[in-house]
């Protein structure tokens, strides 16, 4: 038996359970292959002989407050060729997404994002096979959290 895909709208609340505390919004990107989160003061540090990566991210659009810290075990690194045609050499992160009632492991690039929209893009690898997207609508599996950004501004004066 076939099991229904639950649908998305072109923005989402995505949690990374592992990475954050809050969730992020994300922007639901067909047309990008791979994830993307937002990255700064990028620091690579081996743990155990693995390689591992601290940086820092910006997780509301349009603030540069609060800042967290986020480390994780570092799968890979790739070139990863820009919507504005560049391409550069990328690290590649390994964590847990939760988008409504679906967990599953997702890859992200770790990328300045600071002068776009959304501090997180969803690309096609991750959606692939797991929901359907609804161009017209957002967050339809997830809601809107004006309380996370409220009480993160509150806490970053």
């Amino acid at each position: 038996m076939k099991r229904e895909r639950p649908v998305i709208g072109w923005r989402e609340w995505v949690e990374l359970p592992e990475l954050l505390g809050l969730p992020i919004k994300a922007k639901i990107d067909s047309g990008a292959r791979t994830s993307s989160i937002h990255s700064f003061g990028t620091r690579r540090f081996h743990d155990g002989g693995a390689p591992w990566v601290e940086f820092l991210l910006h997780p509301i659009q349009r603030h540069a407050r609060p800042e967290i810290v986020a480390v994780a075990p570092i799968k890979d690194e790739r070139w990863v060729t820009s919507s504005n045609g560049e391409s550069e050499k990328r690290i590649v992160i390994e964590t847990m997404a939760r988008l409504g009632a679906t967990d599953w492991p997702i890859e992200l690039t770790l990328a300045s994002r600071d002068v776009m929209g959304f501090r997180m893009l969803l690309g096609r690898e991750a959606i692939r096979r797991r929901f359907l997207i609804d161009p017209g609508r957002s967050f339809r599996q997830s809601e809107r959290h004006p309380t996370v950004i409220e009480s993160l501004e509150q806490a970053s004066l």
